[in-house]
């Protein structure tokens, strides 16, 4: 697959430029888009011929309540690969897993394994429901490593705003921070082994913004004076240790929902605590609203940094190729 067609473009953009749209027409307005983008893969968009991909594939269940995520694997696939968790954004509260499979057949074309994760969604379910939600993938798929050619010991999480603070935490928690008590697989580590955030927030005790204000109380059940607890719990950046994951994150100094400050405060306590990685800004880059050389560029460095870390053997991976482009013009 030679670049991207507009389908990936279109899919990719509904998980990540939506929360952008938020501060434009409105918390009511940005959640019907959020819900209404694509839940499926356009007519033609089917996986390329290279790529196993299965669809719906059971990965927890709470009571009547069905997890479930899409699976891409490179057809024919022997030994053991490494594996990357894939985390739709839209503030904790709507989006689709579907908006990101061919992301995951993309990865699948690199020589990984990738899933794209669904969670359930607040204000229903406050924290820690989406958090607990993709530790049990990740679960899931350690627990059934051998029949997926997953490498176990090597797996990584890559996310979109609300999906990237879900990707911190699975690199930051560890399991006496708890949240690994529900959906299936017990006694599986959910922690992986190298995160990519794309606007993530990363200290939720941050002073909100208007706009970002009812999200959080959506999320956490409260404002922060009344469930600091939750804030706190809710935050990555009050888990980092010496032993976490190394972590890429990219953030625009121009968010008007994430400010650089939390990208900035996990670099901080990322240095503290000695662990690898870097932050990059994106010069007067928002929430998603990206330039197409922007995200190439970045789609690239996320490849190197998954196959610098992860251990993807150098006969699987093919020449860098990028992952979006960024929107239609």
């Amino acid at each position: 697959m030679s670049g991207l067609s507009r389908g990936t473009r279109r899919l990719f953009l509904a998980s990540c430029v939506a929360a952008s749209a938020l501060a434009v027409v409105g918390l009511r307005g940005w959640a019907a888009r959020a819900v209404n983008a694509p839940a499926a893969n356009a007519p033609g968009d089917d996986p390329p011929a290279d790529v196993d991909f299965r669809r719906d594939v059971e990965y927890g269940r709470l009571g009547d309540e069905t997890l479930r995520l899409d699976l891409s694997l490179p057809k024919g696939a022997t030994g053991r690969l490494p594996a990357i968790v894939v985390i739709h954004g839209g503030a904790w509260r709507a989006g689709s897993l579907r908006q990101l499979d061919e992301l995951t057949w993309h990865l699948a074309e690199q020589g990984f394994v990738a899933a794209t994760v669904g969670y359930r969604f607040c204000p229903q379910h406050h924290f820690p429901a989406q958090v607990q939600d993709v530790k049990c993938a990740v679960r899931y798929l350690r627990a059934h490593a051998e029949e997926l050619h997953i490498d176990a010991a090597h797996m990584g999480a890559v996310g979109f705003s609300a999906g990237a603070h879900l990707a911190l935490m699975l690199g930051v928690m560890d399991a006496k921070d708890g949240l690994d008590d529900s959906g299936g697989s017990p006694g599986v580590s959910s922690k992986v082994q190298a995160v990519v955030s794309y606007f993530g927030p990363t200290d939720l005790e941050l002073p909100a913004t208007d706009e970002t204000r009812p999200l959080l109380v959506d999320f956490l059940g409260g404002t922060l004076e009344e469930a600091r607890d939750a804030y706190h719990r809710a935050s990555p950046v009050n888990y980092v240790d010496g032993g976490d994951a190394p972590m890429l994150l990219f953030q625009g100094t121009n968010d008007p929902l994430v400010p650089p400050v939390h990208a900035t405060r996990m670099a901080d306590a990322m240095q503290a605590a000695g662990v690898a990685g870097r932050v990059e800004l994106l010069v007067g880059a928002g929430h998603g609203d990206w330039t197409r050389e922007e995200f190439a560029r970045t789609s690239a460095a996320m490849l190197a940094f998954f196959r610098e870390h992860l251990g993807l053997p150098a006969a699987a991976a093919t020449d860098a190729r990028p992952v979006f482009e960024g929107p239609p013009r």
